[in-house]
């Protein structure tokens, strides 16, 4: 199969150029200053085996992709651009060409659905960075990530073995599972430290704050009936496979906001503020969470500046 990685930030930065090494036909889409470095020079790409010089086909636009049968789409933008990615992809991707949501949040994968019937979700733990135009960093030091995938809204069938099996020979571990979304959501909880990490200065109070918001969003999901891997579950599945390169790594929440390329906070934090008032479930501590990443992505304020104690008091 062909790969257009939709989004070539961090983690779709890392995902394209290691199939693209493992000898896989892959095209980036990027844009601005990041798009001319690759373009330029290459993408640079930081693992723990040293930084690597890419020549991957990078273009701007869906327009400039050389569509055929066998393209999978990787979608890897945030939350909050994937209505334009998928307005770019419907004028010009075929009908059913498979897209899978390899992303964050649990939002994508229903508007991937009203405009592509082979819509497919990946489970992402990939710690990686992007801060530099042209340069991404696999932060990993062991396996550079799990990506397992799944067919939305479930399910299982021979594209998504196809994917996972191209995903383990450039270097990930990767597995079909039938019931992925229920994956999506143990991301999706273990994300909310993402808004903290953005908004909120490291210290004694990020423990408490991280307890309040996964208590409302446990509150929330199970009014809603949704179903959710265990953390014991998600933790066996990561156990010494993701390791760190000795770097102090923050979100990707955080790293948004350093580029100030906007945020995804409403499909993080939001989504649990969004099943609370669908259900009943007050969810104040991640409306907090919300509103204080959105006032620092319009004030242009430092990221992780807050006061945790300050902002427990507010609350």
């Amino acid at each position: 199969m062909r790969y257009v990685i939709f989004g070539a930030g961090a983690v779709g930065g890392v995902v394209g150029g290691l199939l693209h090494r493992a000898g896989l036909d892959v095209t980036l889409v990027a844009r601005g200053e990041h798009l001319r470095a690759i373009q330029d020079t290459g993408l640079s790409l930081d693992t723990p085996d040293g930084v690597l010089t890419l020549d991957v086909a990078a273009v701007e636009d869906a327009s400039q992709v050389a569509w055929t049968e066998d393209t999978v789409v990787l979608l890897s933008v945030k939350g909050q651009q994937t209505e334009a990615a998928l307005e770019a992809l419907a004028a010009y991707a075929p009908p059913d060409t498979p897209v899978v949501a390899m992303q964050n949040g649990v939002a994508n994968e229903p508007r991937i659905l009203r405009r592509f019937a082979r819509t497919y979700a990946i489970h992402v733990i990939l710690p990686a960075t992007f801060l530099t135009p042209g340069a991404v960093v696999q932060d990993s030091g062991n396996k550079p990530g799990i990506l397992d995938i799944g067919r939305y809204p479930a399910g299982v069938d021979e594209t998504a073995t196809a994917i996972a099996n191209d995903l383990v020979e450039a270097g990930f571990l990767s597995e079909p599972r039938a019931d992925i979304m229920a994956w999506k959501h143990r991301k999706l909880l273990n994300n909310l430290g993402n808004g903290i990490n953005a908004a909120i200065a490291p210290g004694p109070s990020d423990e408490e704050i991280y307890a309040r918001c996964l208590a409302e969003a446990d509150a929330a999901l199970a009014a809603a009936g949704i179903s959710v891997v265990t953390a014991d579950e998600d933790r066996t599945r990561r156990a010494g496979h993701i390791t760190g390169r000795g770097r102090a790594n923050n979100s990707s929440t955080w790293q948004s906001l350093a580029r100030g390329s906007g945020v995804e906070i409403d499909y993080l934090a939001g989504e649990i503020v969004l099943l609370g008032r669908l259900h009943g479930v007050p969810t104040p501590v991640n409306e907090a969470v919300q509103r204080a990443v959105h006032d620092i992505a319009r004030t242009g304020a430092e990221p992780g500046s807050l006061d945790g104690a300050a902002f427990l008091a507010d609350l």
